[in-house]
């Protein structure tokens, strides 16, 4: 036939294009194809492709209801129709997911080469085809790329995965090739013996490991470059200490992670940190010389009406806070929300805690804040170049207090040449701080306005304004202009003002 007359690259190539099912059944048309499959260099075996489209349905059926305030038969209903439904499927595609590693494990070669293998599950009780597969990939295939997802069946959400008996993912650790992993949903191996390991993803590690699990691995896997922990877990109440003065991670991701707190003492090599949900302290800023780019996404507060009054009288936060000790960065990203305005300026005079601050984002600002609360970053930033603003509209509440802002804290920058605010809707505080930035910022050129849109994340240290065009009548715009320009000093008038 025409299909077998291609030449083995380009079978290779529609081969890598189908899911491991499909391209495990293709053994059975020859011998050739049957070969050709031991050459596949990368291997994905997922039990989400092993799930029909009616289970999602279930699934999202199933959450609606529990989200919901329902007659109490309903959730009877839902335990007694949806549940058995959604467990029966996920142990179907579960058997399904084993056979096709069996099967596997069955007819490869021993000598084969795989250099990326992915595999995501369900925690039952038959993973042992898969700690097998895992095993073998490492010790025998010499894979470079591993990525193992266990998750939980739906109704037994605190289930995790362990690697067999021995507690470890291959037999020989200190012989791997593994330079890329990415764990989920597992009890933590010991990684200390993965000497090429360079690239680490930890996901949804139980509540049941120890803090110091988490600080050995900054401190055991010294050739570890980036590292990113999310969601994960820990037990113990002092929280995570890092010290860890012979680490090479220049990258450092910690995301919804639910730690008690977590301390830097030392990472001399660290280049990057973004942290959303928790603020990493650092202790001493010459133990991370190398740091350059920050991003933190916080947000604070309470929406029911009986708590949040008390809790917004209490919950004021200085920048200095989450600041401090990091004055060699040059980028920085900000994402600070929640149902009331929680960022307050310093109760004393300080010296700029960002000397070097180049490019600088302020994403989802609450409209019902005080907008002009970045002004407190001016303030201990005295050379950002760039700085984007993005407001996030809060049609629901009501504007909250005003940041009442001193003379003396008037500081004229240099170097500020861009200035964009996407959200902008004329309200007093956003024209307020739009006539602020030109009236200090001697060298500010160009002022943008977009009336729609929003910051989009390109990875974790860059961003990209996604703007739509609004359509201004000639009326809003001189009023607008008019607005902008009353009061502002003569040297302004150099500004280019576009609204957009």
């Amino acid at each position: 036939d025409r299909i077998s007359a291609l030449p083995d690259d380009l079978l290779l190539s529609v081969l890598r294009r189908l899911d491991i099912r499909t391209a495990l059944g293709t053994a059975a048309l020859s011998r050739r194809w049957a070969r050709l499959n031991r050459e596949l260099p990368v291997l994905s075996f997922s039990v989400e492709s092993m799930l029909p489209p009616r289970y999602h349905r279930w699934v999202q059926l199933c959450r609606n209801i529990g989200g919901a305030i329902f007659f109490q038969y309903k959730r009877h209903a839902m335990t007694r129709e949806l549940m058995p439904n959604i467990t029966r499927y996920e142990h179907r595609a579960m058997r399904a997911l084993t056979r096709s590693v069996e099967s596997f494990l069955g007819t490869v070669a021993r000598r084969r080469r795989v250099t990326r293998l992915r595999v995501d599950f369900f925690v039952t009780h038959n993973t042992g085809c898969l700690n097998q597969l895992i095993a073998e990939a490492i010790d025998a295939w010499g894979v470079d790329d591993l990525e193992a997802v266990a998750k939980p069946i739906y109704n037994q959400p605190g289930a995790v995965h362990s690697f067999g008996g021995h507690g470890g993912l291959c037999k020989e650790p200190s012989a791997a090739r593994l330079q890329s992993l990415k764990l989920g949903g597992c009890v933590l191996p010991p990684l200390h013996e993965y000497g090429a390991l360079t690239a680490l993803v930890l996901q949804d590690i139980p509540d049941s490991t120890p803090e110091a699990t988490y600080e050995g691995v900054f401190t055991s896997c010294l050739q570890l470059q980036v590292l990113h922990l999310i969601s994960c877990r820990c037990s113990g109440g002092r929280g995570v200490v890092v010290d860890a003065p012979m680490s090479k991670i220049r990258e450092l991701v910690v995301e919804k992670c639910r730690f008690r707190r977590i301390r830097l003492r030392a990472l001399p090599s660290l280049e990057s940190l973004a942290s959303e949900g928790i603020i990493v302290h650092l202790e001493e800023s010459t133990s991370f010389p190398c740091l350059r780019k920050y991003n933190l996404t916080l947000c604070l507060g309470m929406t029911l009406q009986r708590f949040r009054q008390a809790l917004s009288q209490h919950l004021k936060i200085e920048p200095e806070t989450f600041l401090r000790r990091m004055p060699g960065i040059t980028s920085l990203i900000l994402r600070l929300t929640g149902p009331d305005r929680w960022i307050v300026p310093s109760s004393s005079p300080s010296p700029p805690l960002l000397p070097n601050l180049r490019r600088l984002l302020v994403a989802d600002v609450p409209s019902s804040w005080d907008v002009s609360w970045p002004r407190l970053l001016l303030e201990t930033a005295p050379s950002p170049e760039t700085l984007h603003i993005h407001i996030a509209a809060c049609v629901e509440e009501e504007p909250g207090d005003e940041i009442p802002w001193r003379h003396t804290m008037v500081r004229h920058h240099h170097h500020l040449e861009e200035f964009v605010m996407v959200g902008y809707e004329g309200t007093k505080r956003q024209t307020y701080f739009v006539k602020f930035l030109m009236g200090v910022c001697t060298v500010l050129r160009n002022v943008t306005m977009f009336r729609n849109g929003h910051a989009r994340n390109k990875g974790h240290w860059d961003w990209e304004l996604v703007t739509h065009q609004h359509l201004w009548t000639d009326e809003e715009k001189d009023d607008t202009l008019k607005h902008i320009m009353d009061g502002v000093s003569p040297s302004a008038a150099q500004v280019r003002l576009v609204l957009g």
